[in-house]
């Protein structure tokens, strides 16, 4: 059996944008209506989302007939959370939080076998290895990994050269949100000193011949940062636009026939 390719990974090696969509309903089936659609990569999200390593199984199983990437992120960079995600056949990780090179470099380990690393042996029991099918899984599965980690603090803007230029870090996301409150404006992602922070950070990441990302719904705002240099770019959210889509539909029909009282009721 052939070893699974990142085809996301290669694609941000050759500079070519990726545009993804979040996935946070934890729910297989929704999982594989949207690797239906297009979008070049799904990002299946245990940190906000209520998912743990069975249900992410779940969506990975889902979209696997399709030609989709799933990035997971797990809650926090814990090393043995890494290793469950990568064992159940998660090949890019998307990690919160990450401050310093040395968090970064400690999440390259993780992701990799000895003696490159610190990724626990048990392929044989795995899905990542369609267990013990894959001839040769641990010879070839670290150039599979792809890791990507979330610059979303003031103290990581600080040290972003350093977190960039880690070895063995393919990517730097930024995430507007939890970096406008770091910065003190709180709710603001489209500050001018925010957008300025992660438009400079884009070109520090490019700098390093790292790819950097960012989730951003506003289309206008999301072409920006892909005329920047970002290179995978999040433009929706799967819940935004489900409850975005009902209540447009709602809305159409309240106050019209559809909603005024039947006779006799």
């Amino acid at each position: 059996m052939q070893m699974p390719q990142n085809t996301f990974k290669a694609a941000l090696a050759a500079g070519r944008p990726q545009i993804g969509l979040w996935v946070g309903l934890a729910d297989a089936t929704a999982a594989e209506a949207l690797a239906t659609t297009g979008y070049d990569w799904l990002l299946l999200d245990g940190e906000h989302a209520p998912n743990d390593p069975r249900s992410i199984l779940q969506q990975l199983r889902a979209v696997a007939p399709y030609p989709v990437q799933p990035v997971v992120r797990p809650v926090i960079g814990d090393v043995a959370l890494v290793k469950q995600y990568l064992d159940i056949g998660a090949q890019t990780l998307l990690v919160p939080m990450i401050d310093t090179a040395e968090q970064a470099a400690l999440m390259v380990q993780a992701m990799r076998y000895a003696p490159a690393g610190i990724r626990g042996m048990g392929a044989a029991l795995a899905r990542a290895s369609r267990y013990n099918q894959v001839e040769g899984y641990l010879a070839q599965a670290d150039a599979q990994m792809c890791l990507l980690v979330q610059a979303e603090t003031t103290t990581a803007i600080t040290n972003l050269r350093a977190i960039a230029e880690t070895e063995g870090v393919d990517g730097v996301f930024f995430g507007p949100a939890d970096l406008s409150a770091s910065m003190g404006y709180p709710g603001q992602p489209g500050h001018p000193a925010v957008v300025k922070t992660m438009l400079d950070g884009i070109a520090t990441v490019r700098a390093a011949g790292k790819a950097p990302g960012i989730l951003m719904t506003d289309p206008a705002e999301a072409q920006r940062y892909l005329d920047a240099g970002a290179l995978f770019v999040a433009v929706g959210v799967d819940t935004l636009l489900l409850v975005a889509a009902a209540r447009s539909l709602v809305q159409r029909f309240q106050g019209g026939t559809a909603g005024a009282a039947r006779p006799g009721s």
